[in-house]
């Protein structure tokens, strides 16, 4: 089974979940650190809980990223319409069935982000 840690304690990711929705697109940025030798059974776990959130209600996109070399991280980007979307996708029973079937020793650093704006640099 999967741990879920808080990148921020200042903000746990349930805490992030919870927060109001003011109908402005959020991004899932988890990053996950597979058990050694595990990392081909999270992507496929990974994989299937993907296609869960994929056929949800205001499900936008997905990108897994894959560290270089040796590295055991994992970094998923996901974009919802909202942040009531994002939440009601992670609350689903389909979904949460399967947080159990992640390697034991999984760990997943769950942050709800928006877009910020950088003058010179970036838009919101």
């Amino acid at each position: 089974m999967i741990e879920l840690k808080d990148f921020d304690n200042s903000a746990p990711f349930l805490a992030q979940l919870r927060s109001p929705d003011d109908g402005q697109p959020v991004t899932l940025i988890n990053s996950f650190l597979a058990p050694e030798g595990e990392i081909d059974k999270v992507i496929e776990v990974w994989r299937q809980d993907s296609l869960i959130m994929k056929a949800r209600p205001g499900f936008v996109s997905a990108q897994l990223y894959r560290g270089t070399g040796d590295s055991r991280t994992l970094t998923n980007v996901a974009v919802w319409e909202t942040l009531t979307a994002l939440r009601e996708a992670f609350s689903c029973e389909e979904f949460q069935s399967t947080l159990a079937l992640y390697p034991d020793g999984s760990v997943s650093q769950p942050v709800v982000m928006r877009t910020a704006a950088v003058p010179g640099v970036c838009v919101a």
